[in-house]
């Protein structure tokens, strides 16, 4: 049997399909090669433009004033310590949570998901929220960045799809023996929801890691931000800086930043792109390692045999 000869119409649109998958891939990496560049980049030479791929004048001095700054290493301690407890605690309590939800014989299986579906459809908004956690005690403290995290119903869905995708057989096998409900969940449930609960995990930790929000509005002391809210207000500074630099509204302000770029190689745009880079590389180091399991739970539901 011979393979079907590819017409001229078939190679212009594979070669259409191959360029149009290429332009998107550049369009999304370039950025990031970009901000590499700039941010190994001298700043005072960076300000003359023409950077695009690899740095003109090489230097580490943006890194180098970039954990100069106050209260930045406390920062990372935070976020690292609240990716890696929001990461495990919620995921194991929405694998809790939905597992039971796969239980035919659980007492109002129905009515609670309808209830906890329900909830989401509707936000309290900022004040309710601020208001709420003043009264509970957790404005300020790290409680504020772990609690509010740990569940997700879109998420619970999610495993609960995959798991009734898994044979009933093996659980009922399990009780015959005397198996416990716990004991089904942690050596057969977990085991085989590998794809799934890296799925979730990558997104719960992507959000905890990139979450901003939180300690810009619902956390007062300079030691509890994390990274993400500190790289926010660092690049409101640097763009207040810049501007100022840009239309001298403020001569002696404009005089204290030229200073400032003259005695050393690091300027607010260069110091911008280096904190930029400095957030995202723990994320783009970790995804290499789930990317196995996320194709496969990303397509939970898609596919019925």
């Amino acid at each position: 049997m011979s393979l079907m000869r590819k017409t001229p119409a078939d190679r212009m649109y594979q070669a259409l399909f191959y360029f149009t998958l290429t332009a998107l891939a550049f369009s999304t990496l370039y950025p990031f090669i970009y901000f590499l560049a700039i941010s190994f980049n001298d700043g005072r030479d960076a300000l003359k433009g023409g950077i695009y791929f690899f740095p003109r004048m090489f230097s580490t001095e943006n890194y180098m004033r970039a954990f100069e700054y106050p209260f930045i290493l406390d920062s990372f301690i935070v976020t690292i310590t609240r990716t890696i407890s929001v990461t495990i605690a919620s995921v194991f309590l929405t694998a809790l949570m939905a597992y039971a939800l796969t239980i035919r014989t659980l007492p109002f299986r129905k009515q609670l998901l309808f209830f906890f579906y329900f909830t989401t459809l509707f936000s309290g908004g900022l004040i309710p929220t601020f208001i709420l956690y003043r009264q509970t005690k957790i404005f300020n403290t790290f409680w504020v960045l772990f609690l509010p995290f740990l569940f997700n119903f879109w998420h619970t869905l999610i495993m609960r799809a995959y798991f009734n995708g898994i044979p009933a057989s093996l659980s009922e096998s399990a009780r015959i023996d005397g198996a416990s409900e716990l004991r089904i969940f942690l050596w057969i449930i977990i085991p085989l929801a590998l794809p799934v609960i890296a799925t979730i995990s990558l997104y719960n930790g992507v959000g905890a890691w990139n979450d901003w929000f939180t300690g810009a509005f619902f956390v007062s002391s300079n030691q509890l931000r994390p990274a993400a809210t500190r790289l926010q207000q660092i690049i409101a500074e640097a763009s207040f800086e810049s501007a100022q630099i840009v239309s001298g509204a403020n001569t002696q302000n404009v005089n204290e930043a030229l200073q400032s770029t003259r005695l050393t190689g690091a300027t607010p745009e260069s110091l911008r792109m280096a904190f930029i880079i400095i957030t995202i590389t723990p994320i783009i180091c970790v995804y290499p390692f789930l990317q196995k399991y996320f194709v496969k739970g990303v397509m939970v539901g898609s596919i019925k045999e």
